[in-house]
């Protein structure tokens, strides 16, 4: 069923907002390094807000302490006001398309979405009845359980269909986006794929034990495959305090990096995530080739734990409050998110220059 046009468009917004992520449990941040400003215009940083003994807690101090919260926040305004902003246009523009053809906005956006969206064959339909009987109610049969079906199939087509039409509609009305969140400075230190000096910079913050990092993998592989020799992908550590074994697992692909086979202890770690006690990890390194006893005098002497803790300190001090988290120069994306809004942004930075 094609939901009206106000509908389709809030789906379409949610959409982009539906993104999975391990977020930050009760992890405290120590102050950022950086200049921290007053959440709110007009403010004065030097504010007091409140006092024990003879010390007085000011604005500022409040909000070094969070500094990560706070980015967040500034950084989820920003996203409600683009898309506010992309909805007013959306809406006009679909309305004066129906007008050209003597319809109204929501008849024309169905009319264009149901003429875009092919039904399932009548195979898909038959599996999806088979697979899922026993979960139906007593009595159930195709035909009853058929508009069902369907809806359950095409959920996710029509998500797309409906947010191909609206970059139609945006490209022909030549739609710009003139509001940008500001840019955050991140150091792209760490092991790479893709050259040096490319036009896009990713830095990516991670956890092995996080099943949406491991989920955004799929998006990151077609990135590298489609924007080769343009993207470089630098991979930085941010291991949550409710993954008991996170830290340790980015301490085993560090110590994998030493001996040059960082990427093959990632592909395994994300492959194997249920499995990454102290004594899978040595596994793992067997697995991929490496020198079990320098990996082992590695691991064991916490010889990484320094530099994942720093990867983890300035994660926070960006404004990285779950993982995954992706700075694509600069720009913050949150989450496990899919490759089209990896694409939308790489190429709104390649148009720019990069």
């Amino acid at each position: 069923m094609i939901q009206p046009l106000k509908l389709t468009l809030v789906a379409a917004a949610a959409a982009s907002l539906l993104f999975t992520a391990c977020n930050k449990d009760g992890a405290k941040t120590g102050p950022a390094t950086g200049t921290t400003t007053a959440a709110v215009a007009g403010e004065n940083a030097n504010m007091p807000v409140a006092k024990y003994n003879d010390v007085t807690i000011t604005l500022k101090d409040v909000d070094a302490k969070l500094a990560p919260q706070l980015k967040q926040m500034e950084k989820q305004k920003m996203e409600l006001r683009q898309q506010a902003a992309e909805q007013i246009a959306l809406e006009a523009l679909a309305k004066a398309e129906a007008a050209k053809v003597g319809q109204t906005d929501d008849v024309w956006v169905k009319a264009q979405l149901e003429s875009r969206l092919a039904p399932p064959a009548e195979a898909e339909i038959l599996k999806v009845f088979e697979d899922n009987k026993a979960k139906m109610p007593p009595g159930s049969t195709v035909e009853s359980m058929r508009e069902q079906i369907i809806g359950f199939l095409q959920k996710d087509k029509s998500r797309e269909v409906a947010m191909k039409l609206f970059e139609e509609l945006k490209t022909k009305g030549n739609y710009q986006m003139l509001m940008e969140e500001p840019r955050v400075q991140v150091a792209a230190i760490g092991p790479a794929r893709g050259p040096e000096g490319a036009k896009i910079t990713i830095v990516e913050f991670s956890d092995f034990e996080c099943p949406f990092c491991g989920k955004a993998e799929e998006a990151v592989t077609q990135v590298m495959e489609k924007y080769a020799g343009k993207v470089r992908l630098v991979f930085r550590h941010f291991p949550l305090n409710f993954h008991p074994h996170a830290p340790k697992a980015a301490e085993a692909s560090m110590c994998a990096n030493d001996q040059g086979k960082f990427w093959e202890m990632h592909k395994q770690l994300f492959a194997n995530r249920e499995a990454l006690g102290i004594e899978d990890l040595k596994k793992h390194a067997a697995t991929i080739g490496l020198d079990v006893a320098k990996f082992t005098e590695c691991l064991d002497g916490n010889k990484m734990k320094a530099l994942v803790e720093k990867d983890t300190k300035e994660g926070g001090e960006a404004g990285v409050s779950g993982t995954p988290a992706f700075f694509i120069n600069g720009k913050l994306l949150s989450g496990a998110q899919p490759f089209a809004e990896f694409e939308k942004v790489i190429e709104a930075e390649l148009k720019k220059g990069g």
